[in-house]
């Protein structure tokens, strides 16, 4: 049987009634897809996507190129803690696919299906690829290797583990009918949009500024603003990683937002032409997003108005029939107890006016 910890703490979709939660025949080694050992596990590997939804792409944009990450990553593991929770992150992942190896599903007659080979088919036609991908321990081949060209295609191809965002996605759909919960994913997402989105535009601005004839690009403005000018001489110069992580990310929100204040502006062509796929973005975002925010919210202060509505009705009735007021419309809950007091005390009401018997069944 499911216990309780498993039903809260469940990401899958297939968890059985429980009239058919029958405890199959299986290997010693099997795992139960409804077992509590997996609920907790799948809400650990969520949390590690959630970490490498944020971090890969920062590191991508802004790590790869820096000098002090470059030497902490010749160094070794021991001078990069970031390198480290990245290793430790892949080898959750690689675990993982072993589990899944061994975790039972449902299969489309609602049976619980526990034969390891029937198991892995299923696995290999399913998730098994992305998972596979999204786990390859791309640090292990950075490390060593002291091509700039080699470390920044490998730390491109680490946002492939992006792809679970997709399995989590699918799992986190059985939340949809929680209001307070989408409205939180909602939010969550928009969030997550736009630090990829300032990731990218730092990118944009990183990769054409060498080759930029007259320094007009947004990291050369942003350095003649808060008086940290780039010296191409020295390449520790300029705004620090925290000063253009922060104006990246205010320009994608304000973007984002449509309420840009024009402080940071693109000026050549490919960081217009990023800006104008930012603003269709916005647009679409706020269509999709803020426009359910409201029939989310209103969803929520749905019963109370309903409540207050049938209130009105009550109170507009008695005053239309003058009926005597035998139950004090100042407390609510002696209308809420109707019914038993009805039952409780039959030959009062058979004195009440005639009007009552027009009052509606739902007041009855």
């Amino acid at each position: 049987r499911v216990t309780p910890l498993g039903k809260v703490l469940s990401l899958g979709a297939d968890v059985l009634p429980e009239y058919k939660l029958q405890t199959p025949r299986m290997d010693r080694l099997t795992i139960l897809h409804y077992s509590p050992f997996k609920a907790v596990w799948d809400w650990l590997i969520l949390l590690l996507v959630i970490y490498t939804a944020i971090l890969t792409p920062y590191a991508a944009a802004f790590l790869l190129n820096d000098r002090e990450e470059q030497k902490r990553r010749e160094c070794g593991y021991s001078c990069s803690p970031l390198n480290v929770v990245d290793l430790m992150v892949d080898i959750m992942f690689i675990i993982d696919i072993l589990i899944n190896f061994r975790t039972t599903y449902v299969n489309a007659n609602e049976e619980v299906v526990s034969h390891p080979a029937r198991i892995a088919i299923h696995y290999f036609k399913g998730w098994f690829l992305i998972d596979m991908v999204a786990a390859i321990p791309f640090d292990l081949l950075i490390f060593g290797s002291g091509s700039d060209e080699t470390t920044t295609l490998i730390g491109l191809l680490k946002t492939a583990r992006l792809l679970r965002l997709v399995r989590v996605a699918r799992k986190l759909d059985r939340y949809s009918e929680y209001g307070a919960a989408v409205l939180m994913l909602l939010m969550c997402i928009f969030a997550l949009i736009a630090h990829w989105l300032a990731c990218i535009w730092y990118a944009i601005g990183n990769v054409e500024k060498p080759y930029l004839e007259h320094k007009i690009g947004w990291l050369d403005n942003l350095g003649v603003s808060i008086g940290k000018r780039y010296n191409y001489s020295d390449p520790s110069s300029g705004p620090s990683i925290k000063d253009k992580y922060v104006t990246a990310l205010y320009f994608t929100f304000s973007s984002l937002t449509s309420v840009g204040f024009g402080n940071v502006s693109p000026n050549t062509n490919s960081e217009k032409i990023f800006s104008i796929c930012v603003m269709l973005i916005g647009s679409l975002m706020y269509a999709s997003i803020f426009g359910n925010v409201s029939a989310i919210i209103q969803r929520l202060y749905s019963g109370t108005a309903r409540y207050h509505a049938q209130m009105l009705r009550v109170k507009e009735f008695i005053r239309f029939h003058q009926i005597p007021n035998p139950l004090p419309l100042s407390e609510p809950a002696a209308w809420v107890h109707l019914p038993a007091a009805r039952v409780q005390t039959p030959a009062a009401w058979v004195h009440l006016p005639a009007a009552w018997v027009q009052l509606p069944v739902a007041w009855v």
